[in-house]
């Protein structure tokens, strides 16, 4: 014996100021035709933003196999992705953002300056001596030890 369930849905459509036409499908009787195309705008942002993440950041991959340690990394990667588009924002480039990300990751611990080396439309990235960058750069050694110990 098989068991058929109804289903009632409703059509709803919808034009936005573009003259965009949009067709939605709802179980929901009780919203308007604007609320439902606001709530599908919304996930849809949501779904785009986890694509990002997904092909920018590791998250095929979890760390741990327990809830706390899943939405600690989903945190994370939301932070670097923030701090990544700050950055791309900041150094006015039209960069991609995967390009952006790549070349982040690939100096991150090198003393270039970030927004000169998203900026820049060269293959290769010129050191400028005497920049603000190489006068950050630490002495593991200070020269009081450095003359003593060696």
């Amino acid at each position: 014996m098989k068991i058929v369930k109804k289903l009632r849905l409703r059509k709803v459509c919808y034009q936005d100021e573009r003259n965009r036409y949009y067709e939605f499908l709802t179980n929901s009787f009780e919203i308007t035709a604007e609320e439902v195309a606001f709530l599908y705008k919304k996930r849809w942002g949501i779904e785009t933003l986890f694509k990002k993440m997904k092909q920018n950041f590791q998250l095929h991959y979890f760390y741990g196999e327990n809830e706390n340690a899943i939405r600690t990394q989903v945190w994370c990667t939301l932070i670097a992705q923030l701090l990544l588009t700050v950055i791309q924002k900041i150094a006015q480039t039209k960069k991609a953002f995967s390009v952006v990300a790549s070349l982040v990751r690939i100096h991150l611990i090198s003393m270039l300056d970030v927004r000169e080396l998203l900026r820049s439309t060269h293959r290769g990235y010129q050191k400028v001596r005497g920049s603000p960058a190489s006068s950050l750069q630490l002495s593991l050694f200070p020269a009081k030890l450095r003359g003593g110990l060696f």
